[in-house]
């Protein structure tokens, strides 16, 4: 690749680093038409397969059964008992993904190997059942029962979770869909960003994990999920689930007006509806379409980018993945909103982990990058 030369303006300083490159990723990258794309792949073509190949994908860069692979992910899964009982003595105030970060600090302290790929493998096989340990313990909802190796990835943490009145075929398919959606984004979304900035000090995998949840924890990265399905419910709310087109309109241009945010809707890259939302909409339409938030989802669907289309500052007014996500996992059965994010968290952690294996010993013919520094320049406050 040939070197560019650029010079920096004032006016390109504090803009979040956005759209300026510093390394590689070699498993995923957003595409402003095609979308999501995992190692050349669309994740829309992928939602068919199981949640164990693609992770192999992600991992090994080649779309194909992996009978080994998968076998080895079973016998890591469990976790000790001694993690399980320093998890469930956590307080359990507070937003669940600091419940989750600590969690994994825990399993780190426990069971870690000081290797970063053997650690993201014992990573990627135990976060289903860490996260149901999480979720159990957090919402009260008793103990986890022992997990079971022989089961899938999804259907393994669908059977975990100890949700009252669940039904266990109806969430693993949406459990998988969503799971395989999250894996992940690119190398530059802040999640993955993180984790990679904090593993370049040679913090350990679960260290740089735990970082990495925090930062997908804000209402900008990973709780727009939460805050999306609370703006979707004040949409049923004021209009009802029966609105027609120019009544959902009315109350848009009446929140754009005033100021307030339009969440769902927007996202940095792509310039299309996000084919992800696509396939959640799909899936959607097909198993609840008389939910009532499925059908105001449809209709912001709809109403939503031609209303945002009116302002020239916005590129992108098509839906993104948070539009629909939450509603779904709530039509499904799991109307949990503040663990949303803590899905994103389960799935994503697959991504960042692989992604600090390529930067920690990988990268630069195997020497890793080198510790993250970026420049500041001074500046007297006004």
């Amino acid at each position: 690749m040939d070197k560019v030369l650029f010079e920096i303006t004032e006016d390109q300083l504090e803009t979040g680093l956005r759209g300026y490159p510093c390394g590689y990723c070699v498993t995923s990258f957003v595409d402003p038409l095609k979308g999501l794309l995992y190692v050349g792949h669309p994740v829309s073509e992928l939602v068919g397969q199981d949640p164990e190949d693609v992770i192999s994908l992600l991992f090994f860069g080649e779309l194909k059964k992996s009978p080994d692979f998968i076998q080895d992910l079973r016998k890591r899964a469990s976790l000790s008992p001694k993690t399980i009982a320093a998890i469930e003595a956590l307080p359990r105030e507070g937003h669940p993904m600091k419940f989750f970060s600590a969690a994994l600090l825990i399993l780190g302290m426990i069971e870690g190997v000081n290797d970063y790929r053997e650690d993201c493998l014992n990573v990627i096989a135990k976060i289903p059942h860490l996260t149901a340990v999480v979720i159990n313990t957090h919402a009260g909802w008793g103990k986890t029962p022992k997990l079971r190796p022989e089961l899938g990835y999804m259907e393994s943490f669908t059977e975990l979770l100890q949700i009252p009145g669940k039904e266990k075929l109806k969430l693993e398919q949406v459990f998988r869909l969503f799971n395989i959606l999250h894996y992940d984004h690119g190398g530059g979304n802040l999640s993955a960003f993180v984790g990679k900035a904090v593993a370049s000090g040679l913090e350990d995998m679960y260290g740089s994990l735990a970082a990495s949840l925090c930062a997908l924890a804000g209402s900008r990265h990973g709780k727009a999920n939460q805050d999306s399905l609370v703006f979707v419910e004040e949409v049923l709310q004021q209009v009802g689930e029966n609105a027609t087109e120019k009544e959902v309109e009315a109350f848009l241009q009446k929140k754009v007006g005033m100021g307030d945010l339009i969440f769902g809707f927007g996202h940095a890259v792509l310039k299309v509806e996000d084919p992800r939302a696509t396939v959640l909409y799909d899936y959607a339409d097909r198993q609840y379409p008389n939910h009532p938030l499925v059908k105001i989802t449809r209709l912001l669907r709809k109403v939503t980018p031609r209303v945002l289309a009116e302002n020239p500052k916005i590129s992108c007014p098509h839906p993104n993945i948070d539009a629909i996500s939450g509603t779904l996992l709530t039509a499904a059965g799991f109307g949990y909103p503040s663990y949303f994010t803590v899905l994103f968290g389960l799935a994503r952690c697959v991504g960042v982990s692989i992604q600090i294996v390529y930067e920690r010993i990988e990268a630069r013919g195997g020497k890793g990058t080198p510790i993250v520094r970026p420049k500041y320049i001074y500046k007297v406050r006004e």
